[in-house]
């Protein structure tokens, strides 16, 4: 039993680092409709550019936290001015094609942006384990947890609630009446992937924290794209129960399914779950069915 909840709770809090990921993808796609392929290189480059202010800066860390919002607010903005704004208007497909283009670009400059840099991010947490009886607990990796939360609710009721998130509800309603209406597409369109870029930086670096970062920040991009279709692509409560579904599911198949068939099994549940939930519900657990009049 106490195995069980040990592997039942590392499995939620790798869950709410999967939400808080994911929470960047949904955002943008709310706001935008693009599907952004190159989640995991942002997450990457924003991991590094923290790692550039502690590490070659000597900056502290709510310092270097600055510096990674920055450097990934100015990357948005520049890839929103110099790229997706002339793609307005244009078919899905050729958001998809320059998203996955501009991870490749990310992947070829990382190597030399980050030259020297040592890609580790130290967080003042408690490293010495809890032992309630015969349970053992990770009060790290429990704060880790717990500020992805934090982050994930600020986030969620400022585009839920907020001013501006229901000019990007109305954009994404229907782009050419929120134009009409006087919503500055382009500029509402910067904020998002500003948005977006901020919630980068706060889940690579508690990815990186807890399982290190590099080419694995990658890795986990790709795994957001099944979550987030398994949550439903419109909904972000949806998204966050799928985040932390796949994450306990992962949590529990590593520590009984793997032992047994001698393979990581774990590390493809998100796709198996994928399949799954494609036949039962294409649109998501908690996705808007779509209804077109013929």
């Amino acid at each position: 039993m106490f195995y069980f909840l040990e592997l039942f709770i590392s499995g939620a809090i790798a869950g709410s680092l999967y939400a808080l990921v994911a929470l960047a993808f949904v955002v943008v796609y709310k706001a935008t409709r693009v599907v952004n392929f190159a989640l995991g290189e942002l997450v990457m480059f924003a991991t590094g550019f923290v790692a550039l202010g502690l590490h070659k800066l000597g900056l502290g860390l709510l310092a270097a936290l600055g510096v990674g919002v920055g450097g990934m607010t100015g990357l948005a903005i520049a890839f929103n001015y110099g790229i997706l704004r002339f793609l307005i208007g244009r078919p899905l497909i050729a958001f998809i094609m320059v998203t996955i283009g501009f991870g490749a670009v990310l992947r070829a400059c990382a190597g030399w942006v980050f030259a020297g840099v040592p890609q580790s991010v130290e967080l003042p947490f408690p490293e010495e384990a809890i032992f309630i009886g015969e349970l053992l607990l990770s009060p790290h990796e429990i704060l880790v947890g717990l500020v992805a939360l934090i982050v994930i609710t600020i986030v969620s009721w400022y585009f839920m609630r907020s001013r501006t998130g229901l000019a990007l509800r109305a954009i994404s309603d229907d782009e050419r009446a929120a134009n009409a209406m006087g919503i500055n597409l382009s500029a509402y369109f910067t904020l998002t992937w500003a948005l977006a870029g901020a919630v980068t930086v706060a889940g690579g670096v508690l990815w990186t924290y807890i399982t290190g970062g590099g080419f694995s920040l990658v890795m986990v991009g790709l795994k957001i794209l099944p979550i987030v279709i398994i949550g439903g692509l419109e909904s972000i409560p949806g998204v966050l129960i799928g985040a932390m579904l796949i994450g306990i599911l992962e949590g529990l198949t590593a520590g009984y399914i793997d032992p047994l068939v001698g393979a990581p099994v774990s590390g493809i549940i998100a796709y198996l779950m994928l399949i799954v939930v494609l036949f039962i519900r294409p649109y998501g657990l908690f996705g808007e069915r779509a209804i077109e009049r013929v």
